[in-house]
């Protein structure tokens, strides 16, 4: 059984990296064609160019030889590329299992209430609305071609060397306060103890949330990562006055609590950082 994953960024590469003992081959790719020699030598995986500059000649044949597909590779303003330039090719493919990662950035703002997949998507940011315009897109190549194709909506990721433990130690961190303001997070871990859980029990069209169990404010976190630490907990900042680019004040535009009780109870997903508690302690002696 083979694995090809259409970009190896944070997430991607830590899945393949769990996963590879269970594939014959693993092949992936990254935008930069200058960087695929050097994840190469780093990974051991067979590496290609995929990115608005580059295309590998290779990726066609790859997918014929391939049998589990990650799609991480995040759509533009004309959708998504992975679909624009190799849907056929995946449609005549002897592929079974489609991972498509998304956000749960498509359920939009709910002001501060308990959703699951049952809520209606009501993205409000452009991203997040081509995000699910993919979505779409991928789950109907599903139902058009068979193929058990699954969405999983991410919250905040987070995991080794990047977490609110290393923007503390690099000084970039910032103690944004905003009344009732929470975020879900989720390790990169659990991230693939999901996709490896439902590699093994595929339902096509299923669409999952893939979330910690405790939607939290971020200074709280913040604190935390200073208390297990010992290192200087930056000031308060007010929401209102903080220098934030806007992409990331449009973060705080939208707030919601996200349940994963469906991943428990559907793919037996045990998460290992069921809250930033044990996510932080368990990365606070890491690089």
């Amino acid at each position: 059984m083979n694995l090809f994953v259409f970009g190896l960024g944070f997430t991607g590469r830590r899945f393949a990296e769990r996963a590879r003992a269970r594939f014959g081959t693993v092949r992936a790719s990254v935008t930069d064609p200058a960087a695929a020699d050097r994840v190469a030598a780093e990974t051991g995986f067979a590496m290609r160019a995929f990115g608005p500059e580059a295309d590998d000649p290779r990726i066609a044949a790859d997918l014929a030889d391939t049998d589990v597909l990650l799609a991480s590779a995040p759509p533009g303003e004309a959708g998504d590329p992975v679909l624009a330039r190799y849907g056929d090719a995946i449609a005549a493919s002897r592929i079974g299992w489609i991972g498509y990662l998304s956000t749960i950035g498509v359920y939009g703002d709910q002001g501060g209430a308990w959703i699951d997949e049952a809520t209606p998507a009501a993205p409000r940011s452009a991203r997040s609305k081509v995000r699910l315009e993919a979505e779409a897109a991928w789950l109907a190549l599903g139902a058009e071609t068979g193929k058990a194709v699954q969405v999983f909506r991410l919250s905040g990721i987070y995991g080794p060397g990047r977490n609110p433990i290393v923007k503390l130690r690099e000084g970039r961190s910032q103690r944004i306060v905003k009344a009732g303001q929470v975020f879900n997070r989720i390790h990169v871990d659990d991230i693939a103890t999901t996709l490896l859980a439902s590699i093994d029990r595929p339902r096509p069209g299923a669409i999952y949330n893939v979330t910690d169990d405790e939607p939290t404010a971020p200074q709280t976190v913040t604190e935390h990562a200073a208390s297990l630490t010992g290192l200087p907990l930056p000031p308060e900042i007010d929401f209102e006055t903080a220098a934030l680019s806007p992409m990331a004040r449009s973060f705080y535009g939208e707030n919601k609590r996200v349940r994963n009780q469906l991943i428990r109870e559907e793919l037996g997903v045990a998460l290992a950082y069921p809250t930033y508690r044990e996510g932080l302690a368990a990365l606070k002696d890491q690089p």
